[in-house]
């Protein structure tokens, strides 16, 4: 009986299992051998103990559960999804490639039969010096991908990646398993963070991370389903301390399937949400100044100079210029379907931004939404009457500025057209539905550049404040009456 305790603890039979072979007088079977024991693992009553020892019984991804060697935490299930489990070893960024597919991990066939995302367009010339740089082994461990909203950063960023974790000869080639897997943003190796909402409710250290990465995995799924969607600035956002622990803890490990990682950090700006609050980018810092062995890291950000000068020292400065127009048209026309003539007018009005040209495409979008509030904000800090820009402001609700950095960028744009009009160069005017009311404001305010100049710099420092917890009707009102002394006539 206490051979058969002991030995039951050991193998780890379940009840059932354990009084058929004390029944027959037999002894247990050793793992992978018995039949018995085998259909204890087809029946999902016993942890799989692996491929290597099962090779012949396939694994139900949805059902396979993992705990990192030597842990007491709780089960990672096979979907990725930590359950009160702390970034560690056995964490969701290697599940996919240990439990995907058949369970063989020269079988590993991670999203087969999802359609990929759109290809990367434009570009072809920094395309091609990267490529030649990365021939030469002359690409620096740390790059800085900079560039207006929506030029394509975040998408340059995966192609660089998956340029240098390609194994064939053209690089990218997009039939290796390494490109198929990194296409559908299930690459192993291929770490990509982004802002995220601080998660609510969680206590520590150890759960905020694990809360962040839950967040960032739903966040890819999304991605995963609709790459083209496009994303609005609704929520205060930030990559946040417990992140980049994650980062390091990672980046301290060898690679998963290949010689080298990848580590994006999106819209790094986000990294200091708050002037009063930069441990995450000193964090960050430490791990660009020592980078690890096989540690690769590329940062994108829309406003480089919200950066700590100590970060963009160490990386290399890569600037992605607006597309042309015409390549804007063609996407929006290719791959998503667009008339022709809404596909010139939402790529006029992105100046070269593809993710902005997603958003003017659908008239009630966010993008489109911005545009015409922004107008209001525009006619009542040129209409000459104090009251509409006390109006306008008290229109925002006194809490929760959310959404305040697009409606910026977009009121930077109708002041920009304003000075268009009023030089006579209605040829560079952007919002040309609009060009009577710009003509006729310019002309009455008599606008000069230096004004205009002007007026651009403060809507450009208000949003920087717009990335912390500001009152938006304060911030909305104290903006319109600077604009408002900034443009009337002398």
């Amino acid at each position: 009986m206490a051979c058969h305790r002991a030995r039951s603890r050991r193998h780890r039979l379940c009840p059932r299992l354990l009084r058929r072979v004390r029944r027959r007088g037999g002894a247990l079977p050793r793992r992978g051998n018995g039949r018995l024991q085998d259909r204890c693992v087809r029946q999902g009553r016993q942890r799989d103990p692996g491929p290597a020892i099962h090779p012949h019984v396939a694994r139900s991804r949805d059902r396979v559960r993992h705990r990192g060697p030597g842990s007491r935490r709780p089960f990672l299930d096979g979907g990725g999804r930590p359950s009160g489990h702390a970034p560690g070893r056995g964490t969701p960024g290697r599940l996919h490639q240990r439990f995907a597919g058949t369970g063989r991990p020269d079988q590993v066939t991670p999203g087969a039969g999802r359609p990929e995302p759109p290809r990367f367009r434009g570009h072809e010339a920094l395309r091609a010096s990267l490529r030649r740089s990365l021939a030469r082994r002359t690409l620096p461990a740390t790059v800085l991908i900079h560039g207006m909203p929506g030029c394509g950063k975040q998408s340059l960023a995966l192609w660089l990646a998956r340029t240098r974790l390609c194994s064939g000869a053209d690089k990218p080639c997009g039939r290796c398993d390494s490109c198929r897997r990194a296409l559908r943003l299930e690459h192993p190796d291929i770490h990509w963070h982004f802002p995220l909402p601080r998660p609510k409710r969680t206590s520590g250290p150890a759960k905020l991370a694990a809360a962040l990465e839950d967040a960032r995995f739903e966040k890819l799924a999304e991605f995963r389903k609709n790459p083209l969607r496009a994303e609005g600035d609704t929520e205060v956002k930030g990559i946040y301390l417990a992140a980049v622990l994650t980062i390091r803890d990672h980046a301290h490990r060898r690679p998963a399937v290949g010689e080298e990682q990848v580590f994006i950090i999106g819209d790094a700006e986000y990294l200091v949400p708050q002037e009063a609050s930069p441990e995450a980018a000193n964090a960050l810092l430490k791990l660009l100044e020592e980078p690890p062995d096989g540690s690769r890291f590329i940062l994108t950000s829309g406003t480089p100079g919200s950066l700590l000068d100590t970060i963009r020292s160490r990386a290399l400065p890569i600037h992605l210029p607006p597309l042309p127009v015409e390549e804007v048209a063609a996407f929006l026309r290719e791959e998503c379907g667009a008339d022709p003539e809404a596909a010139i007018r939402a790529a006029k009005l992105s100046q070269g931004s593809i993710g902005a040209a997603l958003g003017y495409l659908e008239p009630d979008g966010d993008q489109s939404r911005q545009r015409t509030r922004a107008l209001d904000l525009l006619r009542a800090a040129t209409g000459g009457r104090r009251a509409d820009a006390y109006t306008a402001a008290a229109a925002f609700p006194p809490g929760g500025g959310r959404g305040l950095l697009g409606l910026m960028g977009a009121l930077q744009l109708w002041i920009r057209d304003l000075g268009a009009a009023g030089l006579g160069r209605d040829d560079q005017v952007v919002n040309v539905d609009e060009l009577p009311f710009l003509r006729d404001t310019a002309r009455r305010l008599a606008l000069t550049p230096d004004r205009i100049a002007r007026a651009v710099g403060q809507v450009e420092e208000a949003s920087m404040l717009a990335r912390g917890n500001v009152n938006p009707q304060l911030f909305m009102g104290t903006l319109l009456l600077d604009l408002e002394e900034i443009l009337e006539p002398a």
